[in-house]
């Protein structure tokens, strides 16, 4: 990825206009990108697993009258969606919504263009920028790195998107799939936070030795480090934090409040320290998250934090 490609520094993700966990009402999702675009950002990101095409549908709508050379729009493949029994609802993946439509993995070369032009169809739009391959350790990950990135590296010669990337919380595939060459970026899940850093050992270096833009995510670790104190009952990677990580959590915290900031500031800020990693993007189900994250994220944080983190 040339420099003048590189990507804006924060975005939007759009996992909750899926209905992740509960229901986002359509006031709620419009608040949301408004304030989103309000307060200048310009990267959006979605995928079909986000509500079996829900966040897809309503992000298109809510975009489709707003300047298309404008923003940056990301979605993924992998996951091909097809008709289900309509009898109950998608909440064994974690999202409020019929189950109309199913997922079913598919990342072969077929399976890829597919996906593509039916996320084209869902979000009614004519392109998107990046597509990433969504999961590969969760599905055929061979298949995923011997079939689907080729796919997308020849959809990228044909003009159809202008960037491959690979979606992951697994640091290890995400690096097997740098070393292809066939990546301009990497979406990072969790792995490279405040509170851990595992790809800085691998995968991170590997993204600088290919000129791979690391995209963070999961930035708050499923949400214990996404407000100033640290409860009891927290979540760590979609389920109760275990101890050692509540404990270190709340040392992050003090350390934070020392400092006269909070620990959403540091933790919101902290992976783009790292040479590597050029992008966050957060996922915000109301305009007030919008606006309280665009808060943290410009923040100024005393560097006397910073060296005392390091320490």
């Amino acid at each position: 990825m040339t420099p003048a490609a590189r990507l804006p520094e924060l975005g939007f993700g759009a996992a909750q206009l899926g209905n992740i966990f509960r229901v986002t009402t359509d006031e709620e999702a419009r608040g949301a990108v408004d304030a989103a675009w309000e307060g200048g950002l310009r990267m959006f990101d979605t995928a079909p697993h986000y509500g079996v095409g829900t966040s897809e549908r309503r992000l298109g709508a809510l975009l489709r009258d707003r300047p298309r050379d404008e923003y940056v729009l990301s979605t993924k493949v992998g996951r091909l969606l097809v008709p289900g029994p309509g009898t109950g609802d998608d909440m064994a993946h974690e999202f409020a919504v019929p189950d109309d439509l199913v997922r079913r993995w598919d990342m072969s070369e077929k399976g890829v263009r597919a996906s593509h032009e039916q996320s084209l169809e869902r979000l009614g739009l004519d392109r998107v920028d990046v597509l990433y391959l969504h999961d590969p350790e969760e599905g055929p990950v061979d298949q995923g790195i011997e079939e689907a990135l080729p796919a997308l590296a020849a959809m990228r010669e044909e003009g159809l998107i202008s960037h491959v990337g690979v979606g992951s919380k697994n640091a290890d595939v995400l690096t097997r799939a740098v070393r292809t060459g066939l990546l301009d970026v990497v979406m990072l899940s969790g792995r490279y936070t405040l509170l851990e850093q595992p790809a800085a050992a691998e995968l991170l270096p590997a993204c600088l030795e290919h000129d791979v833009q690391v995209v963070a995510v999961s930035v708050f670790n499923s949400g214990i480090l996404s407000r100033p104190e640290v409860p009891q009952d927290s979540h760590y990677e979609y389920g109760q934090a275990p101890t050692e990580m509540l404990e270190r959590a709340r040392e992050l915290a003090a350390l934070a409040v020392r400092h006269g900031v909070e620990l959403p500031d540091l933790a919101l800020q902290f992976p783009r320290r790292h040479p590597a990693i050029g992008s966050v993007v957060l996922g915000m189900r109301t305009g007030a998250q919008v606006r309280q994250n665009l808060e943290r994220f410009h923040r100024e944080i005393p560097a006397a934090l910073w060296e005392e983190l390091g320490a």
